[in-house]
């Protein structure tokens, strides 16, 4: 459970009052607008979601779907760092899992992955004015 309070430590770090607002309406189908108003912090967003059944220790793919749609691969990744190093949920085993329904998530770790010296492809400088 440490692990799991650790990870929500951690997205609840890297989410702006504005990603909040945006995670918010990604999930308005599931938030009644009046509870949507008090949701003031990620935290209470996450309790939010506890108390709905919508996120639990091992209950990770709905904040996944909403991290994707919400163009946060950032997020995304944490999420996916944690299922499979803590719940030893690998991506070959997503499949055949009810802990996650994105097997897209793979493709970003490509994504914030830095290119090494070899990948980069270096121009040369524009050609000086006569």
């Amino acid at each position: 459970m440490a692990e799991y309070r650790s990870l929500l430590e951690e997205l609840a770090q890297n989410i702006t009052a504005e990603d909040l607002e945006q995670l918010k309406s990604a999930c308005k189908e599931d938030i009644p607008s009046g509870e949507s108003e008090a949701i003031a912090t990620s935290h209470h967003w996450f309790s939010f979601l506890e108390k709905h059944g919508k996120l639990g220790p091992d209950t990770l793919s709905y904040v996944e779907h909403i991290f994707e749609i919400s163009r946060r691969p950032d997020l995304l990744t944490t999420v996916v760092r944690y299922r499979t190093h803590v719940l030893k949920i690998s991506e070959e085993d997503e499949v055949d899992t009810k802990l996650t329904r994105i097997p897209s998530a793979k493709k970003y770790k490509d994504i914030i992955r830095q290119p090494s010296e070899e990948e980069i492809i270096k121009l040369a400088p524009p050609p000086k004015k006569a």
